[in-house]
């Protein structure tokens, strides 16, 4: 019973998404708002890093706005090699692997990034994306990293 309890404990470790690390914060004006850049490290990707940015709305602003439990969904993203880079276990279908997470607002809406491998040019491809229930958002960003490096192993072999 307890070897079954530590590996549904793994495996829902394993597929956790990344958590972001703040590196730096950009305050834009007097009301508080500030720009957040957050390092992501890829949880199955080792020797990746993608650095995102995103707004968050300071307290004046939100007093003033009258959304107090939102901010917007605007985001950026950048993703580089910062190692030898090991892929373990990841999905190689067109929808990928969501490796982070954040809520955006008490509820509704959300800032996610994915990662989707695209085989027919080596490359792993990173969006990060807002999520809302109630309206779509078309706002984005993409970033890639190219897999022709001799520095890049797969743990479980290169998919055909």
């Amino acid at each position: 019973m307890l070897r079954k309890a530590l590996t549904l404990a793994a495996a829902l470790a394993a597929a956790t998404p990344a958590l972001a690390e703040e590196v730096g914060k950009i305050g834009t004006d007097w009301t508080g708002n500030d720009i957040v850049i957050e390092a992501i490290s890829d949880p199955e990707v080792q020797g990746v890093t993608c650095h995102m940015t995103y707004f968050s709305r300071g307290l004046i602003d939100r007093l003033r706005q009258g959304d107090w439990f939102q901010d917007p969904s605007n985001s950026s993203i950048a993703c580089r090699q910062t190692g030898p880079i090991v892929i373990g276990d990841i999905d190689t279908d067109k929808n990928g692997d969501e490796i982070f997470s954040e809520r955006q607002s008490l509820i509704f809406k959300s800032l996610a990034v994915r990662r989707i491998y695209d085989q027919k040019n080596n490359t792993l491809v990173y969006v990060s994306f807002s999520r809302q229930v109630q309206e779509g958002s078309a706002k984005m960003a993409v970033s890639t990293i190219p897999l022709f490096d001799e520095q890049v192993s797969w743990s479980n072999g290169k998919p055909d």
